[in-house]
């Protein structure tokens, strides 16, 4: 019988940070909440994770 293996990722160093203030819609605000007590991450944490993805993802029309 093969064991379930217990992968823990280790979280990113990103060095010096920011304070970025922004107004969401109370909807997403659920779904963020929601999706961290889901995870063990914290919001802010998410929220970096949703933003890193849609840059990689991003593609500016001109």
């Amino acid at each position: 019988m093969e064991k379930e293996k217990f992968v823990v990722k280790a979280k990113k160093n990103y060095g010096e940070t920011s304070v970025v203030s922004a107004r969401l819609p109370m909807e997403i605000v659920k779904k963020l909440d929601h999706a961290a007590n889901n995870t063990g991450r914290t919001r802010n944490e998410l929220i970096l994770l949703c933003i890193e993805y849609a840059l990689t993802k991003l593609e500016v029309e001109e």
